[in-house]
């Protein structure tokens, strides 16, 4: 049996709007994310044209190191569903996901990933490592990157930012 050769789409103007709508939602969740002190990535399940479930990081409030968007927005997903199982769904997240969260997608059988700003770091989607639609596993699935890369990416650095400036001045005390 042969696996579906790497699926990843980039994002154009030609796109539909809808990306743009649902990715301004999945910024909104990690904007949440940046007040409560959370590295600020957001994340939005969307099935049939509708928003299914929303979340944004939480691993330092829920002292819970799976607390990432994606997860949380798949658990919401898949309860409201009453299936773990979310082929007819597309998740928008803002940062590329990292191997647990693509772990996950894969598990929940996404139909689709969209996601804003690559992370050379930590992406599993061909950034830092290759697990989305790795061709040894049972299930892959679309991939389309850059939607409101440049906001995805402002949002992060600016809380990083931030963060360096924080602790620069702790030391100068």
């Amino acid at each position: 049996m042969q696996k579906n050769p790497l699926k990843i789409l980039f994002f154009n103007s030609e796109q539909p709007e809808d990306h743009l709508k649902f990715m301004r939602l999945a910024l909104s969740e990690a904007q949440k994310a940046a007040r409560e002190g959370e590295v600020p990535v957001g994340a939005v399940v969307v099935h049939e044209g509708k928003v299914l479930a929303r979340a944004h990081n939480r691993p330092l409030h829920l002292h819970d190191p799976t607390a990432h968007a994606e997860v949380l927005a798949l658990r919401r997903a898949a309860g409201k569903l009453g299936n773990y199982r979310l082929e007819s769904c597309t998740l928008y997240v803002t940062i590329e996901p990292c191997a647990m969260c693509a772990g996950a997608m894969i598990h929940a059988r996404i139909g689709h990933l969209i996601f804003g700003a690559r992370d050379p770091k930590a992406g599993a989607s061909g950034s830092a490592l290759n697990v989305v639609n790795h061709p040894r596993l049972n299930h892959q699935f679309e991939v389309t990157e850059g939607v409101l890369a440049k906001e995805c990416a402002a949002i992060l650095s600016a809380f990083f930012k931030q963060r360096r400036n924080e602790r620069a001045a702790k030391k100068i005390r």
